[in-house]
């Protein structure tokens, strides 16, 4: 138990001291930066989905 309780309080004592926290503005830059490519991303998979499909229908209606 005394292992236990050792280790929790290492990890606070690192946590708090010793890990350098961004800045609330920095974490809203990346929140953004995160949020759009990942919109940008979706909308291109959705457009190499939308031509799949088109194609495929198309291939198959040829038949």
């Amino acid at each position: 138990m005394s292992k236990l309780v050792s280790f929790v309080k290492d990890s606070y004592v690192e946590m708090t001291t010793k890990v350098s926290w961004p800045k609330f503005g920095e974490l809203q830059n990346s929140s953004i930066l995160v949020l759009v490519a990942s919109v940008i991303f979706a909308l291109v998979i959705a457009a190499m989905d939308y031509v799949f499909q088109n194609v495929l229908e198309w291939f198959y209606k040829s038949f």
